[in-house]
């Protein structure tokens, strides 16, 4: 009897120590990874606090100074009047109606698939699917001439209607409206008169709070940084995206391209890393703010009781 507790005790105690073993392995590579993630990002903040020559001479970690960060946006302020304002107004409002849309439209097409009781349903399903499997450099000729033929181009509804275009979206609330809401509770909706329309405003969309936080962070990550598609559909300066606008910025100076040669703008390496800090300090925020609807999204029927 005795012999028998002291190898349960020292088979417990192996388990323990691999066990340990283990969670250190892991923790270390977790930590390896952050720092990996979190350096470029401090650099990026950094290196707006200092000069162009500093960012040569010095650590690239060191603070410069608050000035810095001054003098890195009024340089970007100096190109064309302040056109930058007007592009970072245009990222916001067409990211904020693209979200909006792309978030309702993708949790209505899920819920029709999974719920309601019209025809064709596995091929709109299929079509779903197919349409996640397209590049969306597939699409850009058929898009082009399909908003010429609307007038639409150079207009912010093409890029607001095509980046709105959420099969991921849809074929996520699927999922979603399949395993977390019971059919009986469809059912039994039903035999008190509701509609499909009735199902999804007074069930299927009170109940899908995580759905909508994870489709409108997936369709804000998709398209703030998006520059391929506005590149395509708008000319105009003032309906420039921020990263689109950047991007003619940089090409017209001789921070990125040298063979531009002299110019009266005033862009180097410090305007370069603020721009980029512009556009990823949104992207930060908003993991941040939905990061505990992510994760609750994500785990949305996961577990049957």
């Amino acid at each position: 009897m005795s012999t028998t507790i002291k190898s349960s005790k020292k088979l417990k105690s192996a388990t323990r120590q691999e066990s340990r073993v283990g969670m250190f392995f892991v923790n270390s590579w977790l930590i390896f990874f952050a720092v990996i993630s979190i350096i470029p990002m401090a650099w990026l903040l950094l290196a707006s606090s200092k000069t162009d020559p500093e960012l040569s001479s010095r650590n690239p970690l060191a603070f410069g100074s608050f000035k810095g960060y001054i003098n890195a946006w009024n340089n970007l302020t100096f190109f064309d009047n302040g056109v930058i304002g007007r592009w970072v107004i245009n990222s916001v409002l067409y990211n904020a109606a693209i979200v909006v849309i792309a978030t309702i439209t993708a949790s209505l097409a899920g819920f029709v698939i999974s719920a309601s009781r019209i025809r064709f349903k596995k091929t709109f399903l299929i079509s779903t699917l197919i349409m996640m499997l397209l590049p969306p450099v597939a699409l850009v000729i058929p898009l082009f001439v399909l908003m010429d033929k609307v007038s639409l181009i150079d207009n912010p509804l093409s890029v607001i209607l095509i980046s709105s275009l959420y099969p991921f979206g849809a074929f996520l609330s699927y999922i979603y409206y399949s395993t977390t809401i019971p059919p009986e509770l469809y059912e039994s909706a039903r035999l008190d008169g509701c509609s499909d329309w009735q199902l999804y405003t007074r069930i299927a969309f009170p109940l899908s709070g995580a759905l909508l936080g994870l489709l409108a962070f997936f369709a804000f990550i998709g398209n703030w940084a998006n520059y391929f598609m506005p590149y395509v559909m708008l000319y105009s300066g003032e309906n420039y995206t921020l990263p689109l606008g950047l991007g003619f910025l940089f090409s017209s100076t001789p921070a990125i391209n040298p063979g531009v040669g002299a110019t009266s703008v005033p862009i180097y390496k410090p305007e370069i890393a603020l721009a980029g800090a512009l556009i990823a300090f949104p992207i930060m925020v908003m993991f941040l703010i939905s990061q505990k609807r992510l994760i609750r999204g994500m785990l949305a029927g996961s577990i049957k009781e």
